[in-house]
């Protein structure tokens, strides 16, 4: 099976019924995608599928062949010169010193990054009912809520905050 995944092609050994998290983790080493809960309510799982959030511990490969699949590998650019660009959403947690454990992290960001699309400007009741099935073991809620918050008037200014990576 063929799979699109950050803009490259990989053949994966997997049949259509095995599960996208660990064809992603397992087969192709993109460890960033986390295993949390497994029943797909704590989005710690989550990458995107033609741009839309994806709990990709439900996902069977047949539901995502053919379509490009972005996981938190891809979610920073390079410049021309190969230095890395972090999305403005990275930069924004790392700013603000969101994570505690980090395991959640990835699917905060994924998630976040999908709904920035779709709500470039949210109101801060957009952002927390947004974010709301994201589970955050360490509580970090209210810096989660800021951080997408900063980097969405990033992306909507067109800026990026920070020091380059």
């Amino acid at each position: 099976m063929r799979l699109d995944i950050n803009g490259e092609t990989h053949d994966v050994a997997a049949g259509a019924g095995e599960l996208l998290l660990w064809v992603l983790r397992d087969e192709l080493g993109m460890i960033g995608t986390r295993f949390g809960c497994g029943a797909g309510i704590c989005g710690a799982c989550t990458v995107h599928v033609d741009g839309v959030a994806t709990r990709s511990c439900l996902t069977p490969l047949a539901l995502v062949e053919g379509k490009q699949i972005r996981t938190i590998e891809g979610m920073a650019t390079a410049n021309a010169d190969g230095s890395l660009v972090l999305h403005p959403l990275q930069q924004a947690f790392i700013d603000d010193q969101v994570p505690q454990c980090a395991w959640c992290m990835s699917g905060q960001l994924m998630t976040a990054a999908a709904f920035l699309v779709q709500y470039p400007t949210p109101t801060e009741d957009e952002i927390v009912e947004a974010m709301g099935n994201n589970y955050c073991r360490c509580g970090c809620y209210t810096r989660i809520k800021r951080a997408v918050a900063k980097a969405a008037v990033h992306m909507a200014a067109g800026t990026q905050q920070g020091a380059p990576a």
